[in-house]
């Protein structure tokens, strides 16, 4: 079965790639460090128009491997 998830790993990879923060990105999604901190492990989900406001903010037009990540449990 395939369970789909967020990639943080890659998520961290393409931060630093970009010289970008956790806290910048929290910023921009109007959210605390400790909301973005539980999204990420998979405690709460993201919604559409933070992924949406995260791809502006990493100024790339699609994130799907990454929010969207499959995982074969």
């Amino acid at each position: 079965m395939r369970e789909t998830i967020f990639d943080e790993h890659a998520m961290r990879l393409l931060l630093a790639s970009k010289g970008l923060t956790i806290e910048a990105w929290a910023k921009a999604l109007n959210i605390s460090k400790v909301t973005l901190y539980r999204k990420m492990s998979g405690e709460s989900d993201f919604w559409r128009d933070e992924i949406q406001k995260t791809c502006e903010f990493v100024e790339e037009k699609s994130l799907n491997y990454i929010f969207f990540a499959s995982r074969v449990t």
